[in-house]
Parts: structure tokens; sequence; C-alpha cells
């Protein structure tokens, strides 16, 4: 029977990533039993390729060297070659990338990896040009010289090895010896440090470009501004969203974020389009829209969902909902540029309007040089107020004809060769966006909330098992159907928990509570160590790699371990036991060391233990419907650590919901708050401290106020 290894088997792949890889010469394998009993049967090292569609280096070196008859001759004599996307398998990506990081300081993608047959590496870099260039080994002669020390100094490789797994295997799988859960001060502290880091003069954090967008700091800032008073804190996490909405980062023709900017001062991009960041970034400028009220922070939210609905949302809904999941990624590369569908010229303007040409290439910086190799990424480079007075126009008047004209150009751009998407639909990173639009549901628009729940709804059709309580990993869209492939880790677990709670918050729907409730078991079950007291990436029942991680460190999207401690918390109330909080607890003391000496690169976890220490609001809403000037209310107010938890208004009511929970009693988040006099009614608690049930959200509001921590 031949070896099914001797050929590429990516074409029998559905990530678009591995596809894009599936005509190399090279005889590129999935990480899978067979492609893994190949390395050993044959006694060869593995190269380990770990990238992602939207990955502007990964394409540069598969045109330099996967295309390359001579590199894949040697690839495919020497090695097992093995491709991984990064976002089917974070859990491999996790570990190898902390080798990278420990052994040369630095990560990213294209993530190379040569590794024993054993899965244990020995060499890792990032991308690598096909010869030698600016300091970095040429690909194809470390092919060579690897292919050699193999042969020749396979000892030494092999100890190498040893060494490496066991550095990775401290960095991600053990816990300090000395547990000890951060003090009250672990907000202040860690907004202090935040605010050291801060970019004061243009926004973000850091002195240089690239400039990522760190949506976590900013809820950091934001609330410790709340507690605090300071109002340093509230200035840099508001110069930061000015930043973000005003420069290259946002797409001010079609909405949304690209994935962060190169350069300092935020101009010019780099031009993917991610669906985590237009989740997360979004939750931001939510809240800094209740904090101030200003609209602008509102419009930003907006048109951002609106881009998602159009552009990133599957068309086939579950049951009543017409839309479905979110897909992944838009390239950065279109008709072989990157960045060409976003930039223009005066000329490409002035072919598309007539007399606002000049006002619209003012108020976006069109300029004959450009900002981007010789085209202009819009900003917006003049305010309203100076084009008003320049063109002697009322600012009414400008706003409508910019408006006006930036469909225009839209409408044009739409005529544009499109970047490509990658239509995967994963767990996780839908659970961000269904957090983010059920939030945006709340507070601005209850469309949003209509969106979230179609995406919930297909995600836990397509990728959940009630019978099992597993849930996989990716959806991917077939001309015969679907593909689903993968086991579920910690960040698909949890993501989505929080998303489908954020749900029932908005709606009042007791089944998204249950979802959530289910999947914050799972996590209990799978994830939870007892004996290490901690929660791992990877469940306990999947596959063994050569270590197990743990994902404490915010990166580009939020700590899995951080939200599912907040997802603990917020359902710890929902049950009739006290084991989420103290799982909650407990991870928190394992890593209160990691989160007070380094809060930066914890702050997911930061916020959970400031969280725990100084006490959710709790606002109880015993009715059949939040009333409108309630919902008003609430969107215009910054309550960062509320809960909303919604009931029926009736004991009646009540006991239907605890039949499907499964619940015998009530627990005590709604016990004996029914609503009053047939109205809808509200009970404040925070810290054990509650107020008397009121009928109007002002008394309600005034109470959380009263029951505030003190500010220090």
């Amino acid at each position: 029977m031949p070896d099914p290894t001797r050929r590429n088997r990516l074409d029998e792949e559905e990530s678009p990533y591995l596809r894009q890889h599936a005509d190399n010469p090279v005889n590129w394998q999935p990480w899978d039993e067979d492609a893994l009993a190949a390395a050993e049967e044959r006694d060869q090292p593995i190269f380990l390729s770990v990238g992602y569609s939207a990955c502007h280096w990964c394409h540069v070196m598969e045109a330099e060297s996967f295309e390359d008859e001579t590199v894949a001759e040697k690839l495919n004599e020497n090695f097992v070659p093995i491709k991984v996307d990064r976002e089917e398998r974070p859990d491999l990506d996790s570990v190898y990338q902390t080798v990278c990081q420990l052994v040369s300081g630095r990560g990213g993608w294209p993530l190379s990896v040569w590794l024993t047959p054993e899965g244990k590496p020995f060499y890792v870099g990032t991308y690598f040009p096909r010869e030698s260039r600016q300091g970095m080994p040429g690909f194809l002669e470390l092919l060579e010289d690897i292919s050699n020390s193999w042969e020749e100094s396979r000892e030494e490789m092999e100890s190498r090895a040893e060494e490496w797994t066991r550095a990775a295997k401290g960095r991600l799988e053990e816990t300090p010896s000395q547990p000890a859960e951060p003090g009250e001060l672990v907000l202040s502290d860690a907004a202090n440090t935040a605010l050291r880091a801060a970019d004061r003069e243009h926004g973000g954090f850091g002195s240089d470009g690239p400039k990522f967008p760190q949506p976590t700091r900013l809820h950091l800032l934001l609330r410790a501004f709340e507690r605090t008073g300071r109002e340093n804190f509230r200035d840099a996490a508001l110069e930061t969203l000015d930043a973000m909405a005003n420069r290259g980062l946002y797409d001010h023709v079609g909405g949304g974020f690209h994935r962060y900017a190169t350069d300092r001062e935020w101009i010019v991009p780099h031009f993917e389009k991610m669906l985590y960041d237009n989740a997360e970034i979004p939750r931001a400028f939510l809240a800094g829209y209740q904090l101030t009220g200003e609209d602008r922070y509102a419009r930003v939210v907006e048109e951002t969902f609106e881009f998602l609905e159009r552009e990133l949302t599957h068309a086939e809904g579950v049951g009543e909902h017409e839309h479905g999941g979110f897909y992944s990624t838009l390239d950065a590369q279109s008709d072989g540029e990157e960045g060409k569908f976003y930039v223009w010229t005066p000329r490409q303007i002035e072919g598309i309007l007539d007399d606002d040409a000049d006002l619209f290439c003012d108020r976006y910086g069109i300029t004959r040089s450009g900002n981007f190799e010789g085209k202009t990424v819009l900003t917006l480079a003049r305010s309203v107020e100076s084009l008003a007075e320049e063109y002697d126009l009322g600012e009414s008047d400008v706003e409508r004809r910019l408006a006006d004209a930036r469909e225009q150009v839209f409408e044009a751009r739409e005529q544009r060769i499109r970047p490509g998407r990658d239509e995967k639909i994963l767990a996780s990173w839908n659970g961000l966006m269904i957090s983010a639009l059920a939030e945006g549901g709340l507070t601005l628009d209850e469309r949003w909330t209509d969106l979230a729940e179609g995406a919930l709804a297909f995600v836990r059709e397509q990728l959940w098992d009630a019978d099992t309580g597993e849930l996989a990993r990716r959806y991917k869209p077939t001309e015969d159907g679907g593909d689903i492939k993968g086991e579920g880790y910690l960040e698909d677990y949890a993501f989505l928990a929080r998303g489908a709670f954020d749900c029932y918050q908005a709606t009042g729907d007791v089944d998204h509570l249950a979802f959530a409730l289910d999947l914050a078991r799972t996590i209990e079950a799978e994830f939870w160590d007892e004996s290490a007291k901690t929660i791992y990436y990877t469940p306990e029942s999947g596959e063994s790699l050569v270590t197990r991680p743990q994902e404490r460190r915010d990166q580009s999207t939020p700590s899995s371990l951080g939200v599912a401690v907040d997802v603990l918390l917020s359902l710890d109330a929902f049950v009739d036991h006290d084991r989420f909080d103290e799982i909650a607890g407990t991870v928190l003391s394992t890593h209160g060391q990691h989160i007070e000496s380094s809060p930066l690169e914890h702050t997911t976890l930061a916020l959970a233990a400031d969280r725990r220490g100084s006490g959710d609001l709790e606002l109880t809403l015993a009715a059949d419907s939040l009333p409108d000037e309630w919902r008003d209310r609430l969107a215009e107010t910054y309550l960062p650590t509320r809960i909303l938890a919604r009931r029926p208004p009736t004991a009646e009511g009540l006991a239907a919901w605890l039949d499907a929970l499964g619940l015998d009693d009530a627990p005590p988040i709604w016990r004996e708050r029914e609503a009053k006099n047939d109205e809808p009614t509200v009970y404040t608690c925070r810290a054990f401290t509650c107020s008397p049930p009121v009928t109007t959200i002002d008394e309600a509001l005034s109470w959380a106020e009263d029951l505030a921590p003190d500010r220090s």
C-alpha cells in the first residue's frame, strides 16, 4: 500500500489556509496520526510550519520557498513537512510559539519549527528567506545544515530538544509553589502600570510602532477611573480610542478595524481584518460611549457591526434567525497587493465625486504624495468645523455632503477586487463577537442582539453536542453542507460561555443562561485540574502534546484563563453550589504573583481578581421584559462589573425556569425577588448588601452609587 504521506494531502482539508498550500510541490501533511507515525517510522525530523490565511509573511515564504522545486525536494527527502493553521490548532501554536519566544526572544508567523519524530523542538524561527540576507539565514541552507546535523550530531540535537521541551513545560504547564490571591490594590496598581506604558502623544501603548489594539487595557483604565476618579486613567483610554477611530486602523469607508498599525501614529495599518479585533475593540468603544456619552464612539461601533453583518456573516441561519455564525478573516491583500482595496489617490476620488472631491480629500487626508506607496490610507485629517469655515458652509451641510460622498466612494470600492475571506467559523471568536453584539444590543440597538442570538444558535446547532457536553472547534461551509473539525479548547468554551451569558443579560432568555452553565460545567470537568490548582488550555481527554499549556497572558485575544475565571464568577450566582467561585479564587491565588508582578501581560486576570475582591453590582430585574426607559438609562450608564440578573416577575414563572435549569431551589440572586404591585421591579446588591425592591431605574442606580466601592 503506498505511503499516503509521500504526497501533498492538504487538498483533503477544509481550512482555507491549508488549501492555499495544496498545490505546493512540498508534500505537506496535516497534523494527524498518519503524519506523526510516518516521522517515527522513517526516523526523520518533522518540519512544522504554522500560519494563517491572512498572514502576509506566510504568503511571502510560500512564494519564495514552498513553491520552489529545489526547496520542496529537500523538504520531501529529509523531513516530514507538516502545515498547521494556527486558528484551527491554537494548542500547537501555543506550545511551539512559546519555545520560539524562549529561545529567540520573539515570535510570530509564519512559525517554523524542526521537531524530533516525537514532536520535541530542536530548531525554531519565524520567516526565513530562501537565500541568506540581512543577517537572516537562508531556508535552503538551513534545510541542508539541519539534515546533516541530524545525521552527524543527532545526540546533541535530541539533548537540545529535551532541554527546550522542559523549558516550555516550565513556562506553560507548571504553577507557582506559593499561591497568593492578588490584594485589594490590584486594579490601581495595574492601571498605574498601564498609564506608565501609555503613549500620551499618539495614543496606544509604547513609544514606537507597531501599535496594536489593547482593548483589555482600555477596560482596565476606564474601570480604574470609575473606581478612583483619577482623570489620567480616563484620558489615556480615550486618547487611544480616538487614535484608533480617527486614523488608519479604522476603515473610514466601510467600517471595521484592521489588525494593527505599523507606525507609532496609527496611520498605516496591516490591512487584514480579524473577527476577534472587530469584537473586542467595539466593546471598548461601548464602554467609552457609556462613560462619556460621545456619539462618535457609538457611531464607530454601529459602523463596525454593519461591516460584520455585511461581510463576515454566514447567510444560513438556524430556526427563526436570518443569519448564522461569523467568518474569521479578511486578507490584507487583494489583486496581489497589500492594502490595494483600501487606499486612494486624489484622481480616483475625482473620478467618483463631482463637486465634493476636494472636500472629501481634505477630510480624509488624501494627497498626491500619499502615505502608503504613493496612495493614501484614509484618516480624519480635518475637522468638520475647519472644513465648514474653509468652504463657507454650515457644519450640518458639511456632514451631509461628506456622508453622501462616503456612500459614493463605498459603492465605487465595491467594484474593486475584494480581499480573500477565510470562512472558518470558530467557536471561540464567535463567542467574542456574540458578547460584543449582546452588549451593543443593550447599549445601542436591539437589532444587534438579534444578530448575536443568530450566531449563538448557529454555533450551538453545529458545534455543540448536548449529550456529551463537548464543543467542536470550527465549522467550515462546504458545497454539501459543512465540515466540522477539532476538539474545543478553553478559549472556545470560555468565550462562548461569556457570549451566551451576555445574551441572557440582553434578552432574559433562560435558555442562553442554561447553555452558559453547560459550558462552564465542561470547563470544570475537562480543563480544571484540582492538583495543579489551575485551568489548562487543552481538555484532559484531548490529544497529548509535549506539554499541556495554560494561557495566562493576554495576546491578540484575551487570556482564555482570565475569561474562564470571569465566566465562573458571573455564573456562580446562578448555581446551587460554590464550586465556581472556589475554582475562580483558587486560580487567582495560583497565579497571583504573575498578576501582581506583570499586570499588563495578565490584564484579564487582573480585572477578574479586582472583580472578585470588590464584588459585582447585581441588578436583579423581575419583569417580563426590560422597559424602554430602563434600557435607555442602562445604555447611558457605565457599570463595569454589572450583572443583569433577569427573572420572571412571579414565583410561578420562576419555577418553570428552575425546572429548565435543573435546580430544586432558586439561587440567592433570584430568591424571593418577585415583582411588586405588578410593576417591573429591581433589586440592587453588591458585596452582600442589598437595596429594598424599587420600581424605577433611577432609584436602582442611586442605590448602585451608594453601594459602590469607596474611591481611593
